[in-house]
């Protein structure tokens, strides 16, 4: 998770690293169940010693322990803001799996067809999964949107894959 939004996330308000949690899986739905809370609490480690948050001690009620409240630091704060006024989009780089997929069939080592076959169904797989996350999602949650976006990419994976089986399939006019 980026260090990003954990810093956005508490530009809102100061949080104890549980509540921080359950702020972002409201915010990111069934996309929040795959967060492990240790990463988060690791992410609060890195960004209190990097200087962009701070923390204190709150004390609980009597059924709570005493529980570390994060909140920005002026230079937490300009980096959200920083961040936020980035104008970015993924790179078209060419990810492990582009790679693996010519070098194997430029080195003869395995049959690109196998490869974009076993690629098509994790694809789909994953696809299957992100849209019935998205089915659960009220319309118009944020959460809903993510899954869109994650719908539309993996649907345009799926169609390079036939690119990739239709320059591999033998034609009888090539010769």
């Amino acid at each position: 998770m980026q260090q990003e939004v954990i810093l956005a996330m508490l530009a809102k308000e100061p949080s104890h690293g549980y509540e921080l949690r359950a702020r972002l899986r409201q915010a990111l739905g069934p996309l929040g169940d795959a967060m492990n809370d240790g990463h988060v609490y690791v992410t609060l480690t890195r960004l209190e010693k990097a200087g962009l948050v701070t923390s204190e001690q709150a004390t609980g009620l009597a059924d709570r322990p005493d529980r570390k409240v994060y909140g920005l630091t002026p230079a937490g704060q300009e980096r959200v803001t920083g961040w936020l006024a980035e104008v970015s989009w993924p790179k078209p780089d060419l990810a492990e799996f582009h790679l693996k997929l010519i070098a194997a069939a430029a080195a003869g080592l395995a049959d690109p067809l196998t490869i974009v076959d076993a690629q098509r169904r994790e694809l789909l797989r994953r696809l299957r999964d992100a849209q019935r996350y998205a089915l659960g999602e009220p319309d118009g949650s944020a959460a809903g949107l993510l899954l869109e976006g994650i719908v539309l990419r993996l649907q345009a994976d799926l169609r390079w894959l036939e690119a990739c089986e239709r320059n591999w399939t033998p034609r009888k006019d090539r010769s």
